[in-house]
């Protein structure tokens, strides 16, 4: 066919319910298209125009709107022109231009990043499956527009469908692709023809043998297949009426990639399957759930060992249905699914969502909420198709509190919303952060408390031997917006000068033990009873004074119990300061420097207390003084119990007098 050939058939299946102007568009946007594309073609080698063009018709028997088919027409122009912008904005309008800047930048991402670098088979662990789904998040974040995911799912359905022009190792770099990144955007945005489609042609050319040999077993044309399943689905609903039942049933052929991948899963032979054809049927309520399962099993003969109730036992994800296979029409197996419309909006867009359950991998809540809606969107799509509300719909901002940006060899590294390259070399590795000294993004310098933004390539400049600066940990200045990133600066910090603390720690902790009277003692336990997994760690905190002289006297009691005198606190008697003689009771204390108090000038018989300073050994307070009441919970462990001494005849003590003049 030539290229008015092509053009036509377009016009042929555009929605119904387009409007003449809108046609115009489309045919208009065809006529700009056809001197732009002229001598240029596709990854397949094939001509560019009938590339488009093929991927407009997918979206138009899709029902999308005027705007995204005619931005498919268009979608190559950013890739070859400069100058498209006014143009295209003068003659089709600023939704198309926004929709073309997308699908531009969406390709730049594919150029860019690890795509190319998916591996043939499907036992993706660790980092690589990591990578891949982070990558998918990025496609998902960056784009303004879901409509742009939705046109380049539509492009490569059509690439795919003419992979067999590319050369060999081209093929499998596609289908690769395919396979990784775009059949489970489409899965997971439920645009299931295309992800069907998607995952049976990329096998096709990385195992092209199995596939051929699971298409035999088939025994039967897919058009065959879908006959059949029509068929079915006549029988059932006259059936289902019959007996005064409200259902919605629909259903499908299982395609070859499913069937490989159940085959491969639960390692069983293609005989043993029974839902290569397989229906669903949604009902109002759970009565009406068993009614239709009896009537199931009275139309055909239920499969010994295939019926599953999850409604009275559900998955551990939540997942409710009746599952039944059954000897159908011409002696054909046959999975029956049969569930209310509740249950299976929870299957599809709650917890139990069907796209995570094929995926596996790690569950991400937020993210999983944020497919539900765009599903919904594209559900809605169907019932609200003429209304302008619906483009707002699609422009959605769902996935913009995370930042995607790629390392100079393309990995895609997942950031919090307003991330800078310090958090990015932070999150690279802890080293790279230390030795940070700028950064280029996009090849052009820019300052270190830089706003990172979605797809942007990020190079970290470095010094051989460098350390962090404080000013990074210093919340008004915008460094860091990463708390991970933030801890490994203060801890940074916290390990300068480790070797004399730990000097010094240990040195405190020699004479306490020795006060206590301990002379064997397991000192690495003593460091796990305080929450440290290295004696070192704990010496350190010490010579820090982040460790108290009370908390080491507990731990050691703890460790040993009954071995000590002091099991349990004790009141010591310690020398009060110069301005008096008399003694105090401290608990734990002895021989140690004690002062009263400045700000409440306790005296006998004042209840007291005593708290533990750095280097004026301890103070006397009043129990009720405000300074003791309004200290932080951090520091409470430095109060110790304390009692005036039986000699306190002779003592001297300040007291506060307040005079008051006689009127």
């Amino acid at each position: 066919m030539d290229n008015k050939n092509y053009i036509h058939a377009l016009l042929g299946v555009l929605p119904k319910n387009f409007t003449p102007g809108e046609v115009a568009s489309i045919h208009r946007a065809c006529e700009l298209a056809e001197p732009f594309y002229a001598g240029k073609f596709d990854l397949t080698n094939a001509p560019i125009l009938q590339h488009a063009l093929g991927a407009a018709e997918i979206l138009a028997k899709m029902n999308m709107d005027c705007a995204s088919i005619t931005a498919v027409i268009l979608h190559a122009l950013p890739e070859y022109f400069n100058d498209w912008r006014e143009k295209i904005k003068t003659e089709l309008g600023s939704d198309v231009c926004e929709l073309l800047e997308g699908i531009s930048r969406m390709e730049q991402i594919r150029q860019f990043s690890e795509m190319g670098n998916i591996p043939d088979n499907e036992n993706k662990k660790g980092d690589q499956a990591q990578q891949i789904e982070t990558l998918r998040k990025m496609l998902l974040a960056m784009v303004q527009d879901i409509r742009v995911v939705i046109i380049k799912l539509a492009e490569r359905t059509q690439t795919m469908r003419n992979l067999s022009r590319a050369a060999s190792e081209q093929q499998k770099i596609i289908a690769r692709e395919t396979r990784g990144i775009f059949a489970p955007l489409a899965n997971r945005l439920g645009v299931w023809q295309i992800k069907w489609e998607l995952e049976d042609l990329s096998l096709r050319y990385l195992e092209p043998q199995l596939y051929k040999q699971v298409a035999g077993l088939l025994d039967e044309r897919r058009v065959d297949r879908e006959q059949y399943i029509a068929d079915v689905l006549i029988l059932l609903k006259h059936e289902l009426a019959q007996s005064n039942i409200q259902a919605d049933v629909t259903g499908r052929p299982k395609h070859i990639y499913s069937i490989i991948n159940k085959m491969k899963r639960k390692h069983i032979e293609f005989n043993e399957l029974y839902d290569v054809r397989a229906v669903r049927i949604l009902v109002g309520d759970l009565r009406d759930c068993y009614t239709a399962l009896g009537l199931i099993h009275n139309l055909w003969q239920p499969i010994p060992g295939e019926f599953d109730d999850y409604i009275a036992h559900p998955k551990s994800n939540g997942y409710r249905s009746l599952h039944t296979a059954v000897i159908g029409p011409r002696d054909l197996a046959i999975e029956v699914q049969i569930r209310t419309t509740e249950m299976h909006h929870h299957s599809e867009l709650g917890v139990a969502a069907h796209w995570r359950y094929k995926e596996g991998g790690k569950s991400d809540a937020k993210f999983d909420e944020k497919i539900a809606w765009l599903r919904q969107i594209l559900e809605w799509k169907e019932d609200i198709a003429d209304s302008g509300d619906m483009l707002e719909q699609f422009k959605s901002e769902l996935f913009h509190d995370h930042v995607y940006v790629l390392t100079p060899q393309g990995k895609v590294i997942d950031l919090p919303k307003g991330a800078t390259p310090v958090d990015f070399s932070y999150t690279l590795h802890t080293d790279l952060g230390h030795r940070t000294r700028g950064a280029k993004v996009n090849g052009n310098i820019v300052p270190l408390n830089y706003k990172l933004q979605n797809g942007q390539r990020v190079e970290i400049l470095t010094s051989k031997i460098g350390a962090p600066s404080r000013d990074w940990i210093n919340p008004n200045l915008g460094y860091l917006q990463s708390a991970r990133a933030r801890a490994k600066v203060r801890q940074w910090f916290k390990m300068q000068n480790f070797d004399e603390h730990v000097a010094q720690g240990r040195t405190q902790l020699d004479k306490e033990l020795h006060r206590l009277g301990v002379t064997s003692i397991n000192q690495d336990k003593l460091a796990q009873r305080l929450h440290f997994n290295k004696l070192e760690d704990l010496l350190a905190a010490i010579g820090r004074s982040e460790v108290t002289q009370h908390q080491i006297v507990n731990a050691t009691q703890e460790e040993l119990p009954g071995k000590i005198e002091e099991t349990k606190p004790v009141l010591q008697r310690a020398v009060i300061t110069s301005q008096t003689s008399a003694g105090v009771l401290v608990e734990g204390v002895g021989n140690l420097l004690t002062k009263t108090a400045q700000c409440c000038h306790p005296q006998p018989p004042d209840t007291i207390v005593g708290y533990v300073t750095r280097d004026r050994g301890i103070t006397l307070h009043r129990k009720d003084c405000p300074a003791m009441n309004r200290l932080p919970e951090s520091r409470r462990d430095r109060m110790l119990e304390a009692q005036w001494g039986s000699n306190q005849g002779d003592a001297i003590f300040l007291a506060k007098v307040h005079a008051l003049k006689k009127s």
